[in-house]
């Protein structure tokens, strides 16, 4: 069996920066242990696959270790091979996910993804966080990840975690975030338990990332960084219980994997 296969850099307009996803188009759903042993072989934070049903299509995303229930940067790159190379009309895709309908809308060289906000509680930071980080945060929230605020870009640019501390945290991942210097808001993502150490770019932890920040700055509009080593450029948008999350994309290659 040979499957069309894509490898899209996702959240820049650059290659070898912004996030890597691999995507994969299939005809109908293949065994789960055989999705998840693709997305193990490409090594990349997240692998997407995706059927046609009707005018939408089902949408699935798996990092090395798990599937996952929402992935920002993997839905961006899917909309891009939908509309880039696979002919599809535009200017939205729909995708039905374990997270209900998600929407992408192309705008020229722009992809915004419509995804359903998830504001943090605010919580102590688990003894485990702090020790990860080796900071403890201005203040601590939780909703599906642990979002840590720190009090500059330079201390988020600057964490050194410690990994296998971060591991035992209860969560999918840990968000470091501050106050930008030439942006809004900057971020960093890390998910040991989920098979990826540091995302470079992270759509679905500006889901609690975004509802955040906009409180805080009192403004809808923001311009983020994702300051990891690849980095990343999101605009995002406060709307209700949604967020927007906008942000381009790039090819960069195309090929064919043999499950003979």
């Amino acid at each position: 069996m040979n499957l069309p296969y894509f490898q899209v850099d996702a959240f820049t307009q650059r290659l070898f920066s912004g996030n890597p996803a691999g995507v994969c188009p299939l005809e109908t759903w293949l065994p789960d242990s055989v999705l998840q042993s693709i997305a193990l072989e490409n090594g990349l934070s997240e692998t997407a696959f995706f059927i046609r049903n009707g005018s939408r299509f089902p949408l699935r995303w798996f990092t090395p270790s798990v599937e996952v229930d929402l992935c920002g940067h993997a839905t961006l790159a899917a909309a891009h091979v939908l509309f880039r190379h696979l002919g599809h009309p535009g200017p939205r895709a729909e995708f039905e996910t374990r997270s209900g309908l998600l929407t992408v809308d192309l705008d020229e060289e722009c992809l915004t993804l419509n995804f359903p906000a998830r504001p943090g509680i605010e919580c102590a930071p688990p003894a485990d966080l702090v020790r990860g980080l080796g900071v403890r945060p201005q203040a601590t929230f939780k909703s599906r990840d642990y979002m840590a605020v720190l009090d500059s870009e330079e201390t988020v640019r600057n964490l050194q975690p410690d990994l296998e501390i971060l591991r035992q945290v209860d969560c999918l991942g840990i968000i470091a975030t501050a106050p930008g210097d030439s942006c809004d808001f900057v971020s960093r993502f890390f998910a040991p338990r989920a098979g990826v150490p540091e995302d470079p770019v992270t759509g679905s932890a500006h889901c609690t990332l975004i509802p955040y920040w906009a409180d805080r700055l009192q403004r809808k509009r923001l311009r983020a960084l994702q300051v990891s080593r690849r980095g990343g450029e999101l605009f995002c948008e406060q709307q209700g219980e949604r967020v927007r999350i906008g942000g381009r994309a790039v090819t960069y290659s195309t090929g064919t994997l043999s499950l003979s």
